[in-house]
């Protein structure tokens, strides 16, 4: 399932990036040979991120949230076909499951991806990817601007999002709790490129209630290399297999 050998880290107090671009077997979903869900360690250390997310707030996000809706949707869905069932496809079939599937099973895929899009060292965008934000956004200042809106506006928990939609062009939305675009019902639907956590948990610590501060140092650890493979394979359609 991954498309590169994950390195880990050489010890806790390391502070070099490793880059991992699928963070887990939830991120890179082919069906063909998948087994069964994984927690992968973050592909960083806790304060790699630094000074734009601290490691404190790195390290409550990863091993208290992120690690517990792992916890609680693999025992939701124990002893069921859904262990060994991809996550596209239960988030395409999420009205059959009830809230333990959708909030945790989002939870442990939402983050999976977030993790994946943060590396101060991550490049800058493709020129491909960069001629589709110019066609689609008109830019990247407008880009980062609509980006902006859906991050700050989006009440409450949730995420904001960066997709290629089903007409295979680029488009930002948000959705709330751990909701995301591959399910049938979300305001926004397509392949996610860029999600961006937005609950209070992700920032409160240092930001507090200055969301859009939070918003702008995002740009600052963005993982481009990441994002233009996700877009290279879902414009080729090998991200869903």
């Amino acid at each position: 399932m991954k498309r590169r050998n994950f390195i880990k880290l050489a010890g806790a107090g390391a502070t070099a990036l490793i880059i991992s671009p699928t963070l887990a077997n939830c991120v890179s979903p082919s069906s063909a040979n998948f087994k069964g869900h994984t927690l992968n360690e973050l592909p960083y250390a806790y304060n790699a991120l630094e000074p734009y997310i601290d490691a404190e707030t790195m390290e409550l996000h990863y091993s208290k949230h992120h690690k517990g809706y792992f916890k609680k949707f693999t025992a939701a869905i124990e002893g069921s076909e859904l262990e060994k069932t991809p996550m596209h496809l239960i988030f395409k079939h999420i009205h059959k499951y009830d809230d333990a599937v959708r909030n945790n099973g989002g939870g442990y895929y939402n983050h999976s991806l977030f993790w994946s899009c943060l590396n101060p060292n991550g490049g800058s965008p493709s020129a491909e990817l960069a001629k589709a934000i110019d066609d689609d956004f008109g830019g990247m200042d407008q880009f980062k601007k609509d980006f902006f809106t859906q991050a700050k506006t989006q009440f409450g928990s949730g995420w904001a999002w960066l997709v290629l939609n089903k007409a295979g062009k680029l488009e930002v939305g948000n959705t709330a709790n751990q909701d995301n675009p591959l399910m049938p019902d979300s305001d926004i639907q397509g392949i996610p490129l860029i999600a961006f956590d937005v609950w209070e948990h992700a920032y409160y610590l240092k930001y507090q209630n200055l969301r859009g501060d939070y918003i702008n140092a995002f740009w600052n650890i963005i993982n481009w290399n990441e994002i233009n493979e996700r877009y290279a394979n879902a414009k080729s359609g090998k991200w869903l297999g």
